[in-house]
């Protein structure tokens, strides 16, 4: 596999430093549909609902967005008078979660259970994943520690 190089990079400035992935967004045709799948399936405790965006909580670290597709194509005028500018999302993405490695046989039973597809089972460097798609056809993963070194 071909690695590309970056002989330009800046260096950072660790007072600006970055914490972690706050939030990710996901887009569905049929957004109640989505917010059953993920309910179910992951226990995600529902923090705003709305026809055009539900926020989930991710194990208290993290937002799964679940919006409805094309609902945010213009400016969303907050109360407060913030903007929140247009944005919008299609095709089958991927996200991944993490997850225990003494749970994946769980996972696979809950999955199977709901009549979920598994795509593929992957060992990558220390860790294993497993791949379905959620009611939109997105990629989802659910992933052991080791995938990645270092994290």
């Amino acid at each position: 596999m071909k690695e590309f190089k970056f002989d330009n990079l800046a260096k950072i400035d660790m007072t600006t430093k970055v914490n972690g992935i706050l939030e990710s967004a996901l887009y569905f045709e049929d957004l109640e549909k989505a917010v059953t799948f993920y309910t179910d399936l992951f226990g995600f405790e529902i923090l705003v609902n709305t026809e055009r965006l539900v926020a989930l909580n991710v194990a208290g670290k993290q937002v799964l967005l679940l919006f409805k597709k094309d609902s945010s194509l213009s400016d969303i005028t907050l109360p407060g008078g913030g903007i929140i500018p247009p944005h919008n999302g299609s095709g089958p993405v991927h996200l991944a979660f993490s997850i225990d490695a003494d749970s994946q046989d769980d996972w696979k039973n809950r999955l199977t259970e709901r009549n979920i597809t598994i795509e593929s089972l992957v060992q990558f460097n220390d860790g294993n994943s497993i791949y379905f798609r959620d009611t939109d056809n997105h990629l989802i993963e659910l992933a052991t520690p080791g995938i990645w070194k270092g994290i």
